[in-house]
C-alpha cells in the first residue's frame, strides 16, 4: 500500500508545490509563484499533487511530488516563467481542435522517488484531460526527461522549418537540450500504452 494519496492540487499547495520545484530543477528552470498560480488558475482539474499519508514533523513538505498541466494553442509554446492567460474563454465550453493538453511542469521530491509518483500523477491528469475532451498533448522535455516521456507515449515533434524557427526563442528558454514532444490522447490509451 502507498504511502502518499494524489488529489487535485490547490492554491494552498503551492509553496510547498515551490519546495519541491527548488530541489528538482536547476536554478534557470525555476519558475516565480505567479507563474505556477497562473497556470493553475487555467485548468485546476488537471492539476494535481502527491502527499504524504502521515506526514512527520520533520520539516519536509506534505507535498512530495506535483504535476501541472493547462491547456494550450497547439501553435504556441507558453513561456517558462511567463503569466499566462487562458487561451479560450471558459473550460467547460467545447473544445477546439487547436487546443493541446499541456504538459508544464512535473517533479518528484527526492525523498519521494522511487515510489511511481509520476506515473501516478500523469495517469491522474492524463484522464482528466480526456474528460475535458482534449486529444492530443504537448510538452517540452527538459533536464534528459525526454526519456522517461518516451515511456510515457511522448514523440518529439516533426515541425515545418517555419513553425520551429518561430517557436525557437521561447524553446530557447527551457535550456539546452530541451526537446519539444506530443502524443494523442485516445480514449482507449493511458500512460505507456499511449500512440505516437
Amino acid at each position: 500500500m502507498s504511502e502518499f494519496l494524489l488529489r487535485p492540487m490547490a492554491a494552498a499547495d503551492l509553496p510547498a508545490v515551490l519546495a519541491v520545484q527548488a530541489q528538482c530543477y536547476r536554478p534557470d528552470l525555476i519558475e516565480a509563484r505567479e507563474a505556477l498560480e497562473s497556470r493553475l488558475a487555467m485548468d485546476p482539474q488537471l492539476c494535481w499533487v502527491a502527499t504524504r499519508k502521515n506526514p512527520a514533523d520533520d520539516g519536509q513538505p506534505s507535498v512530495a511530488a506535483y504535476l501541472l498541466t493547462h491547456r494550450w494553442n497547439r501553435e504556441t509554446l507558453p513561456a517558462l516563467g511567463a503569466v499566462l492567460e487562458p487561451p479560450c474563454c471558459d473550460a467547460k465550453s467545447a473544445v477546439p481542435p487547436s487546443l493541446t493538453w499541456y504538459v508544464h511542469d512535473m517533479a518528484v521530491s527526492p525523498m519521494a522517488q522511487g515510489h511511481g509518483l509520476a506515473g501516478r500523477l500523469y495517469d491522474a491528469a492524463c484522464r482528466a484531460a480526456r474528460q475535458a475532451g482534449l486529444r492530443c498533448s504537448r510538452l517540452v522535455a527538459v533536464q534528459a526527461a525526454a526519456r522517461w516521456w518516451r515511456r510515457m507515449g511522448y514523440a518529439p515533434v516533426a515541425l515545418p522549418a517555419q513553425d520551429l524557427a518561430r517557436l525557437a526563442p521561447v524553446l530557447a528558454h527551457y535550456g539546452e537540450g530541451a526537446l519539444m514532444m506530443e502524443r494523442r490522447l485516445d480514449a482507449a490509451t493511458t500512460g505507456p500504452a499511449g500512440l505516437r
